[in-house]
């Protein structure tokens, strides 16, 4: 039993499963039994689409030891750009809107990663300044003016409560992302790129070509969720999500993601993710007052990193310990 137990315990993404069930079972009381329902279920992943769908990218760029926190600004560029275009008439067509926004975010993560590689700038500065950048650039392109509900009817609908089309795309998404991370060269590279960037590129590995394409990914999941946002929220505004790129890197670092590289699973990500959007959906059923709804959210991140930590460490203290037998 004993044996059994440390098995469980010792797998990262099964430790953090064990405690979102208890998570899910202690707030479904709390709240009367109405938080498992298939409606508060599927609001949790639609409200939620944006963030989990950036944390995959955002696994990549911390894995090989760096950062981005100009997403959001990026998805504030690609959805306003989108909601203008259907303000203006110019475009109303779902599917290439978010070609449009896809590639408009891929340019701006392209150049972030390029700063970054070639122009050896840290990351945290290149994005920090890229941040205000970006998101500089959705207020230029609206001049003030902003896409309503009425200037994006028709496109809305595919974001809107009961489509299906938020849940497919995270789907795909993170099938895409674990098959790619798991099973294909270019995710071994951005582990070895994380794990040990010297030797990576002493084995040959093209740590910039590697480097400026987890960028250009990050950029390219970001332009699909400004999209997203524009049909989920059915307006685009220069200022939507913003501040929500902590959301992203908290979802990667409750799911095991080291923030020094080379350690982070995509399932991980997406359990992060998931326990993220049931903390912060579950604090206003429980009636908590809003006050303390950040204070509380705090401790429970905190609470689940230093669990990681641990279990990180033990399962570190037993793989040494086998290798002296």
């Amino acid at each position: 039993m004993k044996s059994v137990l440390r098995k469980i315990t010792s797998v990262r993404e099964v430790s953090l499963a064990l405690i979102l069930i208890l998570l899910f079972i202690v707030v479904d009381i709390l709240s009367g039994g109405t938080f498992h329902s298939g409606t508060n279920i599927a609001d949790i992943f639609r409200n939620n689409a944006l963030t989990l769908i950036m944390s995959v990218g955002m696994l990549m760029v911390l894995l090989t030891g760096g950062i981005d926190i100009s997403i959001t600004g990026v998805l504030a560029f690609s959805g306003m750009s989108i909601g203008l275009l259907q303000k203006y008439d110019v475009i109303h067509n779902t599917f290439l809107l978010f070609l449009i926004a896809i590639a408009i975010g891929t340019v701006c993560g392209l150049i972030n990663g390029f700063i970054i590689a070639k122009g050896k700038v840290s990351p945290i500065i290149c994005t920090l300044g890229a941040m205000y950048v970006w998101r500089g650039m959705a207020y230029i392109i609206s001049n003030n003016a902003w896409a309503s509900a009425l200037d994006v009817e028709g496109y809305s609908d595919f974001g809107k409560d009961g489509s299906v089309g938020p849940y497919i795309i995270l789907v795909v998404v993170f099938v895409i992302f674990f098959i790619v991370m798991k099973w294909t060269s270019f995710g071994r590279k951005v582990y070895a790129i994380g794990s040990n960037r010297e030797a990576a590129r002493i084995s040959g590995i093209n740590v910039d070509r590697v480097e400026i394409a987890v960028y250009t990914i990050m950029g390219a999941l970001a332009g699909l969720a400004g999209a997203l946002s524009v049909a989920i929220y059915a307006s685009g505004q220069p200022n939507m999500q913003t501040g929500k790129e902590m959301d992203v890197i908290a979802a990667c670092v409750i799911g095991g993601v080291s923030m020094s590289g080379g350690r982070g699973t995509v399932v991980g990500t997406l359990l992060g993710g998931i326990f993220y959007a049931v903390v912060y959906k579950a604090l206003p059923l429980v009636g908590l007052e809003s006050i303390w709804q950040n204070l509380i959210k705090g401790v429970i991140i905190l609470a689940v990193v230093i669990v990681n930590v641990v279990t990180q460490r033990t399962m570190h203290k037993q793989s040494l310990a086998r290798r002296e037998i």
